[in-house]
């Protein structure tokens, strides 16, 4: 399976829609899928942090697969999010997500365990190796309370050839280009934090799992597409203009922010579950100036 980087370089991390009551709206999360796909998405992310995964559990989790699948699986690459931080339990659900027909899996570093560095390399080898997918590793020490390190990393891309890619916000810049230029070839690195996508790239990462692509998709897709194509000066110029943006969005927990700016643009996704809770009257204030100031909002 190595070689070839299936996915693509832009992936929104899709929000998850719920409705007045904060059940889910699969009608909604279908439109929404459709309308990231119609803007340039290459791939969607469905169920990770930005889709709130923590407060969707497991049988919720299947109809969201199956309803996006429903609306864009045959356009683009949908991939679930599965990892949780219990391995015998991920692999099961693993099993079952993969019978649906997604086209790829994305496994989170397991959370609140702790384990050492063997752990990480044990438990993504043993989901990955019971599915027949492009296997998405996923790094965030700031809410996994670990980080993986490079070694590790490397280590599950040489050895299993399902493994294709890790989506890296660890923000350790000399971490990531290392595993940029010690992975086998066909191995992608994505940029799991929107401000971190130029700098990836520049350092030989191959795109972004991202958040702010639910908010301007299009602004987005541009500047990996700049630099996809070389245009690093027009890239960096696309970059800096939407920072701000992507800055304030992460004022406080993901996804509070995104959804509140979905509802700034007409575009209500609904809220956010406990214990997770909605934008301030502030907060909304001061985003909606951000989004007039970087162009997204009129």
């Amino acid at each position: 399976m190595k070689g070839s980087i299936p996915f693509g370089r832009f992936i929104p991390a899709m929000i998850t829609p719920f409705d007045a009551d904060r059940d889910l709206d699969l009608k909604r999360a279908q439109e929404l899928a459709t309308r990231l796909v119609d803007k340039g998405s290459d791939a969607l992310i469905i169920n990770g942090t930005t889709g709130e995964s923590p407060t969707v559990f497991y049988p919720q989790k299947i109809k969201l697969f199956k309803a996006v699948l429903e609306a864009v699986g045959d356009r683009v690459p949908v991939i679930a999010n599965v990892g949780d931080n219990c391995t015998s339990d991920s692999v099961d659900f693993a099993k079952e997500v993969v019978s649906l027909g997604v086209d790829g899996i994305m496994l989170v570093v397991p959370y609140y365990n702790k384990p050492p560095q063997e752990g990480l390399y044990q438990h993504f080898k043993s989901i990955a190796s019971a599915v027949d997918l492009p296997v998405i590793l996923y790094n965030i020490p700031g809410r996994c309370v670990i980080n993986m390190q490079a070694e590790t990393t490397l280590r599950l891309a040489h050895d299993l050839d399902n493994i294709v890619a890790v989506k890296e916000a660890s923000g350790d810049f000399d971490q990531i280009k290392r595993i940029i230029d010690e992975a086998p070839e066909g191995f992608a690195v994505y940029s799991g934090d929107d401000d971190a996508t130029y700098k990836i790239m520049e350092l030989g990462g191959y795109g972004v799992i991202s958040t702010i692509g639910n908010v301007a998709p299009e602004r987005m897709n541009e500047i990996v597409t700049l630099m996809a194509e070389g245009k690093q000066i027009e890239a960096k110029a696309a970059h800096d203009a939407l920072q701000p943006l992507m800055k304030e969005l992460f004022v406080t927990a993901n996804p509070i922010m995104p959804k509140a700016a979905m509802r700034l643009l007409d575009y209500d996704c609904g809220g956010v579950r406990l214990p997770l809770v909605d934008a301030t009257e502030e907060q909304i204030a001061k985003l909606a100036d951000v989004m007039r100031a970087v162009g997204v909002l009129t």
